[in-house]
């Protein structure tokens, strides 16, 4: 059985990710992959030299997006509007594919505030064709979990599943001690609601010596040093 990567990054998730598309797809076939998934942060620059690659590396892609959803309406701009949580939506169809443009398009257009954000009305309204992913720890069940907020956590499940239908929770495992407990709550969500339980890599590089230039990569984007213990990696 091939492992498919679901939730990955490309240079397109603007000093975050240092995938490049060529060597990426290329790497996925010399191991092996028939498909392979394109998960940028909010946006879908990526997408055509992506689906061609693939094409021309003879694996299938998947198109999608690590998406920002706003706490209310994806039009407000407070200062409980700054931080988004996160959600990955993969095109399963042209109708997905199509939905997947409109929202990333709103998000820009409508919801850019720090992030291009979407809600959950927008979500609901374009869904057809679409597969949602838990996502990662700065998601919204795995936030709920992290806080305690179990029934929250359990509300927030039951939505995706009822406007997704196809809606799986995500485990990672990255070392991260959040990740464990994470992955223990999303265990007994999916036992208690039936929900399917799909492992990711959340990819942002592609060989294990890039973890340097990465690591270098993130102190540009948060205004840290690679000296400060503390910093994001």
């Amino acid at each position: 059985m091939s492992f498919t990567h679901l939730h990955v990054h490309s240079e397109y998730s603007l000093l975050d990710g240092m995938c490049k598309i060529p060597q990426m797809t290329q790497r996925a076939r010399e191991l092996g992959m028939d498909a392979l998934a394109l998960t940028d942060h909010g946006v879908l620059y990526g997408a055509v030299e992506f689906y061609l690659a693939c094409r021309e590396a003879g694996i299938k892609p998947i198109l999608g997006v690590e998406g920002y959803v706003a706490p209310g309406d994806h039009r407000s701009k407070t200062t409980a509007d700054r931080d988004p949580s996160h959600i990955v939506l993969l095109a399963k169809n042209q109708q997905g594919w199509r939905n997947l443009i409109r929202l990333v398009t709103t998000a820009h257009l409508d919801g850019f505030y720090y992030k291009p954000r979407m809600d959950r009305d927008l979500m609901a309204a374009h869904a057809e064709g679409l597969i949602a992913l838990s996502g990662c720890l700065n998601a919204e069940v795995p936030r709920a979990i992290l806080e305690g907020r179990l029934e929250d956590a359990r509300a927030t499940a039951r939505w995706y599943k009822e406007v997704f239908g196809d809606y799986y929770l995500e485990l990672q495992n990255h070392g991260i001690p959040e990740l464990s407990r994470v992955n223990e709550g999303l265990v007994d969500l999916s036992r208690e609601l039936g929900l399917p339980l799909v492992a990711t890599n959340d990819s942002h590089y592609i060989f294990q010596e890039n973890h340097y230039p990465h690591d270098v990569l993130l102190c540009v984007q948060t205004n840290s040093t690679i000296y400060d213990e503390k910093r994001l990696k």
